[in-house]
């Protein structure tokens, strides 16, 4: 089998492999976001159990509905409304920390590299926008949800792969991994843009100032979890009683982080805080945020509604069919009008099953719903449980797709991870490297040694095994 192809940027390969520290940077967050995403799935199952069983669902309004918080501060809010713009604020900031070092240390920081996400990206989320639009158009709908289905959640993506066993080489990995970093920058941009009214220019005044310290704080040096947080919690707040979605002060604290590595450091203050953060974003703040918000009536009604009603068959068109065809138009696109070819060791199906995966929007698109559609509660869950739907339809479709070469991934992937010098690199990466090949001769010597001997000691015990069989025959009756 041909090993995948290095990733050189100069001759323009489409999905090739990653260099050996994005590699190991890419496995790393994945693993946390696949756990993340199967917490995130057990969440949001149980949202749907609390909010559809008889016997409880009005105790799951009661619940997400229970007020708590300094009403002085003007934070006196429901347990639903802190998750959506308290944890979730977590979660951008671990989002901010991924965009700035995929624009100072990842694939991002190379304009060429960068070109096939980025389009990808945006084709991935303005195809479903037109399609929302579309379809609201012409059945008589309200386009404010065109935001909805734009989304990709990389954690329920990443948990759908887990549960269902299937294998994705590291480059595709890599490319969903990418494509939800920009798409999420670009769902800040919306938040921040358009969900943004009735400012307070003088908590957002503060909010900046209390931005500024931070920057200068870390500029200085200045280490402490004492420093930070309380910090981080000021303006957080300002930045919610100005009106801008307090998310957007997670972002901007993110960015803030320095993500490169000086000498000598094994890695970068960016790097480490989202080391600490990441397993509080992926098994707290959004799984509670799934909790509170993913329960939805999924009566035989509601269903019908999902696909009778412009805004919610939007959503699911959206998502299911615009994602699918934008980032693998986008991705195409970028094939057919520059001079970069795929990877040989892949096809253009497997793009179109990453593209269908991509479909699966849950956490920044509930969101969105809740924003877009903040006056109609009823139809608030009515998107909600289009994006749920959506989302559903999308994983099935994605996942027949990749079980279909599920065994060409799996070999790939084996490929990729194979070690036979046993130092920690995979050989794949050590083709150019002399000393590696000098290790392997070693072993590959000492091996035929052993075989040597192996086959000595299995001869001399077959001759004599024959003598003894030779002097038994010999022996008089």
């Amino acid at each position: 089998m041909a090993a995948p192809s290095p990733t050189d940027h100069k001759s323009g390969k489409l999905l090739g492999r990653l260099t050996l520290p994005e590699r190991r940077f890419v496995a790393d967050a994945l693993r946390t976001e696949t756990v993340g995403g199967v917490l995130l799935l057990v969440a949001a199952i149980a949202a749907l159990l609390w909010a559809n069983i008889p016997a409880v669902s009005d105790s799951y309004a009661d619940v997400r509905s229970f007020h708590i918080g300094p009403a002085s501060l003007g934070l006196d809010l429901s347990l639903q409304h802190w998750a959506a713009d308290g944890l979730l604020a977590i979660f951008f900031f671990v989002a901010g920390i991924e965009l700035k070092r995929e624009l100072v240390a990842g694939d991002l920081r190379d304009a060429r590299a960068a070109a096939l996400p980025v389009i990808a990206a945006l084709c991935g989320m303005a195809v479903p926008a037109v399609v929302y639009v579309i379809v609201n158009t012409v059945g008589d709908g309200s386009t404010d949800g065109w935001a909805v289905p734009t989304a990709t959640d990389i954690a329920f993506a990443l948990a759908v792969l887990a549960v269902i066993g299937t294998s994705l080489p590291s480059a595709l990995r890599a490319f969903l991994l990418t494509l939800a970093v920009v798409d999420d920058l670009f769902a800040i941009l919306i938040i921040a843009v358009f969900f943004t009214s009735d400012i307070d220019f003088l908590a957002l005044g503060g909010a900046f100032v209390g931005l500024a310290l931070f920057w200068f704080l870390l500029r200085r040096g200045v280490h402490g979890w004492y420093v930070y947080v309380p910090l981080a919690l000021v303006i957080w707040g300002l930045m919610y009683n100005s009106g801008v979605h307090a998310t957007i002060a997670g972002v901007a604290m993110g960015l803030m982080l320095r993500c490169t590595r000086r000498e000598g450091e094994q890695q970068s203050p960016g790097e480490h805080i989202e080391h600490l953060v990441r397993p509080l974003s992926a098994g707290l703040a959004v799984p509670l945020f799934a909790l509170f918000s993913a329960g939805v009536s999924l009566s035989d009604h509601a269903i019908a509604q999902v696909f009778t009603r412009p805004e919610t068959l939007g959503v699911v068109l959206g998502l299911v069919i615009g994602k699918t065809v934008g980032i693998f138009g986008g991705t195409w696109l970028a094939a057919r009008f520059t001079k970069a070819e795929l990877n040989e060791d892949l096809a253009w199906p497997d793009v179109l099953a990453v593209a269908a995966l991509a479909g699966i929007g849950f956490t920044v698109s509930l969101l969105i719903g809740e924003l877009a559609f903040a006056e109609d509660p009823v139809l608030t869950d009515e998107v909600k449980a289009a994006v749920l739907i959506g989302s559903l339809i999308a994983a099935v479709i994605a996942c027949v797709m990749l079980k279909l070469r599920n065994r060409r991934y799996r070999a790939l992937t084996d490929a990729e991870e194979r070690d036979e010098d046993h130092d920690g690199i995979p050989d794949i990466y050590e083709e150019d490297n002399p000393a590696y090949h000098l290790r392997m001769a070693r072993i590959y010597e000492d091996r035929a040694a052993e075989h040597r001997r192996r086959a000595e000691e299995a001869a001399a015990a077959a001759l004599q095994t024959a003598a003894g069989s030779t002097a038994e025959g010999d022996r008089p009756a």
